[in-house]
């Protein structure tokens, strides 16, 4: 029988005890699998690989949320910003894309946020290096009240092209009379573009209670530009506005509605992709001066969660994890120690019959190192299946889209770093049994 036969038979002969000792370091190895990929996984979402802008301009407020809610869309907005100032930025000399976001509403039907925007946004890398693929006859919005969804909307809610839903404001439970219809289903990307829904921005504006009141708008249009506003263009817009009403327009999708001032539109928030990387900070410190925005770098806002917050939870729950597979150890070496008194007259039959001080202490380490590398194995196969029952669970929760196959490359350092610790914890015992003294324990 060779060296691990030995060794297996010998840890069978302790099955209860061993058993244990097994299951505590795969405990400890389950949970700092999940650490990292969980870890892995928000911190590849939260990445630059999850955004295609530079700059997110919103109104003033924590950067991070505006990050959040425009991005991941996991926090509501802050606040809004006048289309007017949409239009300008669009004719910045260091913008290249500016594509508007108007968000503040879900769908009836399994409450996904709703994101009023224009058909330039899916002909727009999402991601560095990949584009939106749409499952439809078209590309892109054609009339004001399409609307193209995320897969996972489709998967859940069971709709396809053709199919229509209404809007329900966020927070309350007013439902808008309004109907969408679903003209393209995005292919999946694994971002939060998944599960939102998106539609026409002329149509986001023509649902009820979706347009400012003119006089309030005009005088946030005023406060937002300190008041350095042209009164002569206000006026105009005044007689406009009248005028509009006046001339209330049938559209060809058969519904009635007014169409809306620029002046009483609003967005949430501006995606920027600038002419230069040197561009953004530059736009960035120049709005802070002059309007009531900001102009926040997504991946610095969350690259400042993740260290600030995420990465220091993920620090302490890798130590704590460890101190488990270490307590485990102690076991392992508690298990391996005790039971050497039972087997000193099997060491001394062994040593009698040739076998080598060398090859029982061979056998005590390959003991130590079996248990360690069994708890091991079946710590990273629950750590995976953990992170696998967990995915949808979170996916609900918080949004956030986790790949349940996923793995870590710093996973393959805890079979060497098991391997170092059995060697540690075998190591005593191996040298009882080396030092065993045959003629006193054969004659005892």
């Amino acid at each position: 029988m060779n060296l691990f036969g030995i060794a297996y038979k010998s840890i069978r002969q302790r099955g209860l005890a061993s058993s244990l000792t097994a299951l505590s370091v795969a405990l400890g190895v389950m949970l700092m699998v999940a650490v990292l990929v969980i870890y892995g996984i928000v911190d590849r979402v939260f990445s630059q690989q999850s955004i295609g802008y530079d700059l997110i301009v919103g109104p003033k407020g924590s950067g991070l949320d505006l990050v959040l809610s425009t991005v991941y869309r996991i926090r509501p907005p802050i606040e809004n910003l006048p289309y007017k100032y949409y239009l300008k930025l669009k004719e910045h000399p260091l913008v290249e894309e500016a594509v508007p976001f108007a968000l503040g509403d879900v769908t009836e039907q399994g409450a996904f946020p709703i994101v009023g925007t224009v058909s330039r946004y899916f002909q727009l890398p999402y991601v560095p290096g990949e584009t939106f693929q749409i499952r439809t006859d078209g590309h892109g919005f054609r009339n004001s009240f399409d609307a193209i969804i995320g897969s996972r909307v489709a998967g859940e809610n069971g709709w396809t092209v053709g199919s229509q839903f209404t809007l329900v404001h966020s927070g309350s439970e007013h439902v808008h009379d309004e109907k969408f219809s679903v003209v393209g289903v995005l292919r999946q990307t694994g971002t939060p573009n998944d599960k939102t829904v998106f539609v026409h921005l002329n149509g986001f504006y023509r649902v009820a209670g979706h347009d400012k009141p003119l006089k309030e708008a005009i005088e946030s249009w005023r406060e937002f530009n300190a008041g350095d506003v042209d009164e002569e263009e206000i006026a105009q817009v005044l007689a406009a506005a009248d005028k509009q009403k006046r001339d209330e327009k049938q559209e060809n999708d058969g519904h009635h509605h007014h169409v809306t001032p620029d002046l009483q539109k609003e967005v949430t928030a501006v995606l920027l992709i600038m002419k230069s990387q040197v561009a953004a900070p530059l736009f960035a410190g120049r709005l802070k001066s002059r309007y009531q925005a900001q102009a926040v770098n997504p991946i610095s806002e969350m690259r400042s969660l993740m260290e600030g917050i995420v990465g220091n939870v993920q620090i302490m729950l890798l130590v704590l994890t460890s101190l488990i597979i270490v307590v485990s150890g102690v076991g392992i070496f508690v298990s391996i120690y005790n039971s050497m008194a039972d087997r000193k007259r099997e060491i001394a039959v062994m040593r009698a019959l040739g076998a080598q001080r060398t090859t029982v202490f061979s056998i005590i380490l390959t003991e130590s190192v079996l248990l360690c590398l069994g708890g091991g194995v079946l710590g990273l196969l629950l750590g995976h299946g953990l992170v696998f029952a967990a995915a949808p669970v979170v996916a609900e929760k918080s949004g956030l889209l986790i790949n349940p196959v996923a793995f870590e490359p710093l996973e393959l350092v805890l079979f060497p770093a098991l391997i170092l610790l059995a060697s540690l914890v075998g190591f005593v015992p191996g040298m009882t049994a080396y030092r065993t003294d045959v003629a006193k324990t054969l004659s005892g």
